[in-house]
């Protein structure tokens, strides 16, 4: 397993983090990402998103009440919030894992799935002002985040 620690200043550089992450992957990734609120997730999926090639990231949002966004860009992207969802049945009546295979899932507050496949996990840690330490997990060991 690949692990990656990435320290940041600014949400343009998490941004630029998420995308340069994005350039390489194959369009079938589960990324989980995790941190406490305010953290950067939802910058992080912008600059994924942006990097899979989504024209604008303006309706890019945390899906907090829809709980599931989807996105059309080089691949399809499913873009899940689970911030209001505390049980297993919810989660599991979301019915994410119909996504799988069908493009790229990502979902914010990943620490509240239990999942039994290989995904790429995103932690993203607050530290004074706007910087932001983000370790990343690849199990594929694949050049996700090359030049990163």
């Amino acid at each position: 397993m690949k692990k990656t620690t990435i320290l940041t200043h600014s949400e343009e550089e998490t941004f630029q983090i998420a995308g340069k992450l994005a350039k390489n992957l194959k369009g079938d990734e589960i990324l989980l990402l995790t941190g406490e609120l305010g953290a950067g997730k939802t910058v992080f999926t912008k600059g994924l998103c942006f990097g899979l090639g989504l024209k604008t990231n303006n309706h890019v949002c945390s899906p907090s009440y829809t709980l599931v966004n989807v996105y059309d860009a080089k691949f399809r992207i499913f873009h899940i919030d689970l911030y209001r969802l505390v049980s297993r049945a919810d989660i599991e009546d979301l019915g994410w894992e119909d996504y799988i295979g069908e493009g790229i899932i990502i979902v914010e507050w990943g620490e509240k799935m239990e999942i039994k496949f290989d995904c790429i996990r995103v932690r993203i840690e607050v530290l004074a002002g706007n910087k932001r330490k983000i370790f990343i997990e690849d199990p594929f060991n694949g050049p996700h985040y090359k030049g990163a």
